[in-house]
């Protein structure tokens, strides 16, 4: 039998409709799981929070995604520690949705569950030749330079070719263009994966191409990034002087964009202050603008393996005020390289039991809440079920932007709660983390709490401090495994 204790119902700012707390499980551990958690527990003053990952480590794209050379960016790590410690959150690891347990199974043992489990997979380009060897996606690049476990044995060639093209101009790009071209000596104190430092000591690339299918006035990336980016130690910069004319409509889009003019001027000063020509054996960088992908081609002496991409002449086309797209001329030029990336875009997977519109690549919703059907006008939503961060907007924008899209969900979670649209159909409490662990505990699945965490992290960083890098990451399932349950 339910007791209702109404001075403390009363005493909430927001509350169930019976005197059981709110049981709330988010999936996925990176900055929209952590936020949304964070905003959980002050919402809720008496919800237990259960955050579920994959992955031994907690984190996501923190420690997975953000670049060995910003350390900065991942102090954020530390406020997100604070959460999984606090007395009514609670961090399971190596649990996956989908095998360890279903989403059905999950949503009728919490209240509430939020998806925050990102985007884990890669958008195509679909064009021929884009299975040929040497191709990567960026994604499996950068996860292979930061210790992700699925990426270790990823190990790209550096060796065979001195020229890497890489398509798409954005931050993860313009990441991977630094990763290349910058110094190992500067690399070496920063916690990259020590299979990727290696290899780049090791590496021939002294060219890389980031390719474009717009201008320099509709470059995708920030001013840090690219600031970082021209600021390499004896890099030579390139770009066609043609391709930063500005027309009349590139002048309106700069006028209106302080952002976008700062990069336009930091690519020209680039192309006026620096040399016309490189020095032997400087590494180069170029900037291709102005040409989207046609194919791959095919090396006639290494089998299936890349030896440059085919590319064609784009011009832009106004579509709207302020909004000019890319559109083929029919002129093309080869471009030879023995190693190119993809740095299209990330892409989320769906889940059984989940609805997923396939061609934005994101959980259909509305403020956060799960929509049943997107088949028709009507916006049912599926009781109980959330969803937060890039699976909930798309592959954009940077950490913070997830604390707002957090805000979003957990105002919707509160709304939902105060209008009584949360019962359960039993007047019994749903089980929670109780009734989760027990049914892994009977799937023999190895859960890993925040303490075993803990330990792989005051391994990685007692490893790190012997050769004076902040931690020497755990690359294999292995290892992880190993540590955290030592």
């Amino acid at each position: 039998m339910v007791i209702y204790r109404a001075s403390s119902w009363l005493s909430r700012a927001f509350s169930t409709v019976s005197s059981h707390p709110l049981r709330v499980c988010i999936v996925g551990s990176g900055p929209a799981g952590f936020y949304t958690a964070e905003k959980m527990l002050k919402a809720h003053q008496e919800a237990q929070v259960d955050i579920v990952d994959r992955l031994p480590t907690p984190f996501g794209l923190v420690r997975s995604g953000v670049a060995p050379d910003h350390p900065e960016t991942k102090v954020v790590v530390n406020q997100f520690s604070r959460v999984a410690q606090h007395e009514r959150c609670s961090f399971f690891g190596n649990v996956f949705l989908g095998s360890s347990i279903s989403l059905c199974e999950l949503r009728k043992l919490y209240d509430v569950v939020v998806l925050a489990y990102g985007a884990e997979s890669d958008r195509v380009l679909g064009i021929p030749g884009e299975d040929l060897a040497g191709i990567y996606s960026a994604r499996e690049f950068v996860w292979w330079y930061n210790g992700h476990p699925d990426c270790v044995g990823l190990n790209p060639d550096l060796k065979s070719t001195d020229t890497a093209v890489i398509l798409g101009q954005g931050n993860v790009a313009l990441d991977v263009a630094r990763i290349l071209l910058r110094p190992t000596a500067e690399l070496a104190t920063t916690d990259i994966a020590s299979h990727a430092l290696a290899a780049l000591k090791e590496s021939n690339i002294r060219k890389v191409y980031l390719v474009g299918r717009r201008g320099p006035v509709q470059a995708a990336c920030t001013t840090k990034e690219l600031r970082e980016l021209l600021g390499i130690r004896d890099l030579y910069v390139h770009i066609q002087k043609e391709d930063l004319h500005k027309t009349p409509v590139d002048e309106e889009e700069l006028k209106n964009n302080r952002i976008q003019r700062r990069i336009y001027e930091l690519l020209s000063k680039a192309v006026t202050t620096g040399p016309s020509h490189p020095s032997p054996g400087q590494r180069e960088l170029h900037f291709v603008f102005f040409r989207k992908p046609d194919r791959f081609l095919q090396s006639h002496e290494r089998i299936s393996h890349v030896a440059g991409v085919r590319l064609e002449k784009t011009s832009l086309h106004g579509v709207e005020p302020g909004k000019q797209i890319a559109v083929g001329t029919k002129q093309f030029e080869d471009l030879g390289c023995g190693m190119a990336l993809k740095s299209i875009g990330y892409k989320s997977k769906p889940v059984d039991g989940l609805p997923f519109d396939n061609q934005q690549g994101i959980v259909p919703n509305i403020k956060g809440r799960v929509l049943s059907d997107t088949s028709t006008d009507s916006q049912l939503v599926e009781e109980g079920l959330y969803v937060c961060g890039w699976l909930k907007r798309g592959p954009s924008g940077i950490i913070g932007t997830n604390l707002y899209c957090a805000e979003e969900t957990v105002a919707s979670i509160s709304e939902d709660v105060e209008q009584g649209l949360l019962k359960s159909t039993s007047r019994l409490p749903k089980p929670g983390r109780e009734g989760l662990l027990q049914l892994l505990d009977d799937r023999n699945v190895r859960v890993l709490p925040f303490t075993a965490w803990e330990k792989i992290d005051s391994e990685e960083r007692r490893r790190g401090s012997i050769n004076n890098k902040p931690r020497e990451k755990l690359a294999t399932w292995e290892e992880l495994l190993k540590v955290a349950g030592e």
